[in-house]
């Protein structure tokens, strides 16, 4: 039972997604300050904090607030936004340097064309290299 969980666990799947829950946990401050400093802003345009009260109508005694929906689809874009430029953005911009410079980097020489190379290495290092003839003594 334990052999099964340590390899899922050393999984690189499991280990790339704890990674990720971390690094995402670690985020979340930074995101959520982007959030409500561009949140300030639109509040100090519009006139309040959120638009919580914006259509807000009552039924009988229940208050009813479709301004919290228009709220909440603001704070998702602004955190995918800056979701974007502070991650996915620079992470497709390192990927395309790394692809740019695998791709700069010269191929590696085959088995083949490496034993070809020594063979006229070794061919014009003997001068008499013909098959039969001793190897001269230094």
């Amino acid at each position: 039972m334990l052999k099964g969980f340590k390899e899922f666990i050393s999984q690189g799947n499991a280990l790339e997604l704890a990674v990720a829950v971390i690094i995402g946990a670690a985020f979340k401050p930074i995101v959520d300050a982007i959030t409500n400093v561009i949140m300030a802003v639109i509040s100090g345009v519009v006139g309040e904090p959120s638009f919580d009260n914006v259509f807000e109508f009552y039924v009988k005694d229940s208050q009813v607030q479709p301004g919290t929906i228009l709220t909440a689809i603001i704070n998702f874009l602004l955190i995918a936004l800056a979701v974007y430029f502070c991650i996915v953005l620079p992470m497709n911009k390192f990927k395309e340097r790394m692809k740019k410079a695998k791709d700069d980097k010269p191929a590696e020489p085959t088995e083949a064309e490496l034993l070809v190379q020594i063979r006229d290495l070794l061919a014009t290092g003997r001068p008499n290299a013909s098959a039969g003839q001793p190897r001269p003594k230094a």
